[in-house]
C-alpha cells in the first residue's frame, strides 16, 4: 500500500517505521524543518554566543516505554547510551523524598515507601496502606473518580510530596481535576511492569538525537520519503479508492498531527455527502478536548565546574512553580545548565522566569543564574480529566488517527504517542 504519514512527531514516527517494516511505501509529511513534535531539538544560544541545542521541554522516560525503546532499537539508538537509567527517584534538594532501590516489583516499591526519609512511620504506612487497597482493587477505580478523590484521607504531606508531583508529571492535570483510573493505569504498567518497569530513562543526548532524526533517515535510507516543511492543506476520497492529500493519491493516511489540526483537515476532507456526519462528529470529539501547558526554564549556575550539582540529575522541588529541575551537566550538556520543569503551565513567560530565577536561590541555594531561556509549549498535553471523551483511532475507511490523544488508556506521553502510531500501522495489514 501506497501510505501517507502526516506529522512526525513520535506518534507519526511510529507509524511511518511500523508500516515501512509490514512492507508498505511511506510518505511522511511533516509541516516543520525539524521531527519530533512536541518532543524535538530547538536551537538556542549561550550567554556569550555560544550555539547550543536544547530540547523544547525536558522528557523524562520509563523502562516500561517498551514500544519507544523497541523504536529506538530498530532504527538504530542504543537506549543504554543515549538514556541515563535510574531507579525511580523523588528526592527534595534537602535529601527527603523517595528513592526505590534497584529491585524486582513490588518490593522496591515497598522498600522505597518503608525508607523514605523526612516522612513519619505513620505517614509511611499510610502509603503502603492505600497502595496496597489498590493493588486489592486491581489497580482500578470508579470512572468519576479524580486522583485527589483516591488519595482522600492520605496525610497531606504525602500527598504534596509524592502524589501531586507525580499526578502533574505524568498526566500533567493537577490531582483535583486529574483522572483517577488512568493514574492508576500508569502505576500498575510502571511499578507491575517487571525489573526496571518504573526505572526514570533520562535523554543523555539531545531528543531530536534518540528518535525523531534517526527514525527520518532510517526511513529516507529505505527509499520512503521524508518531506520536512511541508503543511498538508487538504483530503479528499480519491475517485477509485484511496485518498488523496492535497492531490496526491494514496491508499491510506494516518493522520498524527495533534488533536486540532487533526480536527481541520478531517472536517474539511472532500468526501460524499454520506459520509460527513462521521468525519464531522470525529472532527468534533478531537477539537473539544482541552490542553495544558509546559514550560521549561532553562539557566546556567555561573561559574560551574565539569563537577556534578548534585549526587543525581533529578530533583524534586518543594515550592512553586517548577516541580522539577534538572542538572543537564550531567546528561551530555554544558557544565552548570539547569532545567526548571513548570507543568500544568498557566500564566506568562516573563513573569515565569522569574518566579524560577527566585525559586531556584531560595531551594537550593543558587546564586543568580546566568542567560534565562525559557520555551513554552501552550498545547503540550491534553488534559487527562475523568471520564474524557477521546476520538478512536478509525476515522473513515483508509483514514486512521495516531496521535497520543486517541482513544486509549495513557495520557499524552512519549509511549502513548508511539503505541497508537504502531497500533495505526498495524491496522493497515501487511504490505
Amino acid at each position: 500500500m501506497k501510505v501517507a504519514v502526516v506529522g512526525a512527531g513520535w506518534g507519526g514516527l511510529a507509524a511511518a517505521v511500523r508500516a515501512a517494516q509490514a512492507g508498505h511505501a511511506v510518505t511522511l509529511l511533516e509541516a516543520a524543518r525539524t521531527p519530533g513534535g512536541r518532543a524535538r531539538t530547538v536551537a538556542a544560544a549561550l550567554d556569550d554566543g555560544t550555539p547550543l541545542e536544547l530540547d523544547n521541554g525536558q522528557h523524562i522516560l520509563i523502562g516500561a516505554y517498551t514500544e519507544s525503546l523497541g523504536l529506538m532499537r530498530t532504527v538504530g539508538v542504543d537506549p543504554e547510551q543515549a538514556l541515563l537509567r535510574l531507579p525511580l527517584t523523588l528526592r527534595f534538594p534537602d535529601g527527603g523524598g523517595l528513592a526505590l532501590p534497584d529491585a524486582a516489583p513490588p518490593w522496591d516499591a515497598l522498600a522505597g515507601i518503608a525508607r523514605a526519609r523526612g516522612w513519619s512511620v505513620r505517614e509511611r504506612a499510610a502509603l503502603l496502606a492505600r497502595a496496597a487497597r489498590w493493588r486489592r482493587a486491581g489497580f482500578g477505580c470508579a470512572p468519576q473518580a479524580s486522583v485527589a478523590d483516591l488519595c482522600a484521607g492520605l496525610p497531606a504531606r504525602l500527598v504534596r510530596e509524592f502524589i501531586e508531583p507525580l499526578c502533574v508529571s505524568a498526566l500533567n492535570t493537577p490531582a483535583h481535576a486529574a483522572c483517577g483510573a488512568t493514574f492508576l493505569r500508569i502505576l500498575h504498567d510502571s511499578l507491575f511492569a517487571g525489573h526496571g518497569g518504573s526505572h526514570l530513562l533520562l535523554p543523555r543526548v539531545d531528543l531530536g538525537a534518540l528518535l525523531p532524526a534517526p527514525a527520518a533517515a532510517w526511513l529516507a535510507a529505505r527509499g520512503h520519503s521524508v518531506q520536512l516543511g511541508r503543511r498538508v492543506h487538504t483530503l479528499a476520497h480519491a475517485l477509485h479508492g484511496g485518498w488523496q492529500v492535497d492531490g496526491d493519491p494514496f491508499d491510506a493516511v494516518l493522520l498524527a498531527t495533534g488533536s486540532h489540526e487533526a480536527a481541520r483537515l478531517v472536517a474539511g476532507a472532500q468526501v460524499p455527502a454520506a459520509e460527513q456526519p462521521a468525519l464531522q462528529a470525529w472532527a468534533a470529539q478531537a477539537r473539544a478536548l482541552r490542553h495544558g501547558a509546559i514550560a521549561t526554564v532553562y539557566a546556567r549556575v555561573p561559574g560551574a565546574a565539569r563537577a556534578p550539582l548534585w549526587p543525581v540529575p533529578l530533583l524534586a522541588l518543594r515550592g512553586a512553580p517548577a516541580q522539577f529541575v534538572f542538572d543537564r551537566g550531567q546528561l551530555g550538556g554544558p557544565a552548570g545548565l539547569l532545567a526548571f520543569v513548570v507543568s500544568a503551565f498557566e500564566g506568562e513567560r516573563d513573569a515565569l522566569q522569574a518566579q524560577v530565577l527566585a525559586q531556584a536561590q531560595a531551594e537550593l541555594g543558587l546564586p543568580p543564574l546566568q542567560a534565562p531561556w525559557t520555551v513554552v509549549e501552550r498545547r503540550a498535553t491534553f488534559l487527562c480529566t475523568p471520564q474524557l471523551v477521546r476520538p478512536p483511532q478509525a476515522i473513515a475507511p483508509g483514514l486512521l488517527a495516531c496521535g497520543d490523544y486517541v482513544a486509549g488508556p495513557y495520557p499524552a506521553t512519549l509511549e502513548g504517542a508511539a503505541l497508537h502510531g504502531a497500533a495505526a500501522a498495524a491496522a493497515l495489514g501487511p504490505g
